[in-house]
């Protein structure tokens, strides 16, 4: 069991919701501060594709594929626990055809929060501490709350139905300077956005942010509404493309159904994946975490009957790959904001676009 500074003791934390309480069996090491100010999740008031078990997404619901072809030289079986011995070129491909209505299997619609906001059985996060060991002084630590979805739809636009693809990992991140939360990152599908911690939405506790999770893509708004992400960084205020929307539906505590990892920089543990991740409890899986693979089929290609792409334009394609897991997620970002090109801006308003 993974020992760390600023400690939570035991089974301890309670979750703020809807003015009640909900004990919350956390191992103990995992640093308070992680947990005082963990995000909530609203998820959108129709959404049919709910937060999953990261476990469901492999065998018998899934089959290691390699260019459409079943692995058969892979561990057999395939679990949380060895996955990292599978191909990191695999795609973890639905037994079923996900491309029917209604979906098949059902674990793809996930499982609804209930009324205390906890997925039941389903392990939906995986929450993930890196207190910058590498860098002597710092003392900033950043709390990664990945969450799984076994299916994004993507959405219709201009009678189009765009982005649909089995497996879907986002997050929020929430950087801490000496244990006090400085700023919160949100994922929304190439990019995101970035806002000081003081200026993000609290629930009924004034101390946990709050998360709104677009309809069918799950990308991570810090505002309700109509999104626009065509451009990236930027959040029209008013639908022109590519529209997402969020509102307060469901309410998802994440931290009620999660693992719970360490993550440091100081050594290596497989060839491609700088770092190593220590679970606080040793019961949690954490051999997945290293499986650099997708966790949902391949792109369907053009010449499949099942895929449609307007004007052959592959961003309009109906059928997408699945999403690499949490490991591929910048873990160790130096900014708030995962280095992919675009300007870091780490917003004080929610009103700023």
């Amino acid at each position: 069991m993974f020992s760390h500074k600023n400690l939570a003791t035991g089974l301890t934390g309670a979750a703020i919701l809807f003015g009640t309480t909900s004990a919350r069996q956390i191992p103990s090491g995992v640093p308070s501060f992680a947990l005082d100010y963990a995000p909530l999740v609203y998820l959108f008031s129709g959404e049919n594709y709910n937060p999953s078990d990261i476990s469901a997404q492999l065998p018998p619901n899934t089959t290691p594929k390699n260019n459409f072809t079943a692995i058969t030289n892979g561990p057999n079986p395939l679990t949380l626990d060895n996955l990292s011995q599978l191909s990191n070129s695999a795609s973890l491909s639905s037994t079923e055809d996900f491309t029917t209505f209604p979906r098949q299997p059902s674990y793809l619609y996930g499982v609804r929060p209930s009324s205390s906001g906890q997925t039941g059985d389903a392990v939906s996060c995986a929450i993930i501490v890196n207190d910058h060991d590498s860098t002597p002084g710092s003392n900033v630590t950043d709390v990664f709350y990945m969450y799984f979805y076994a299916f994004d739809y993507g959405g219709d636009y201009f009678s189009f139905n765009v982005g649909n693809h089995v497996g879907d990992w986002e997050h929020t991140m929430v950087r801490f300077v000496n244990g006090t939360p400085s700023a919160m990152w949100f994922s929304q599908h190439a990019n995101g956005q970035a806002f000081m911690y003081a200026a993000t939405e609290k629930g009924k506790d004034e101390k946990r942010p709050i998360a709104y999770s677009a309809n069918g893509t799950h990308a991570n708004y810090a505002t309700p509404g109509v999104h626009d992400h065509t451009l990236p960084n930027i959040n029209l205020p008013f639908p022109f493309l590519i529209p997402d929307h969020t509102s307060a539906g469901s309410l998802w505590d994440p931290t009620l159904s999660a693992y719970y990892y360490h993550y440091s920089t100081a050594s290596n543990r497989t060839a491609g994946v700088t770092g190593t991740f220590t679970a606080y409890d040793d019961s949690a899986p954490t051999d997945w975490l290293y499986w650099l693979g997708r966790w949902g089929d391949e792109n369907l290609p053009k010449s499949d009957p099942r895929q449609s792409c307007p004007f052959g334009i592959d961003a309009l394609c109906r059928w997408s790959g699945g999403p690499t897991g949490p490991v591929d997620k910048q873990l160790n970002r130096a900014k708030v904001c995962p280095d992919n090109g675009n300007p870091c801006i780490v917003r004080s308003v929610l009103s700023a676009k």
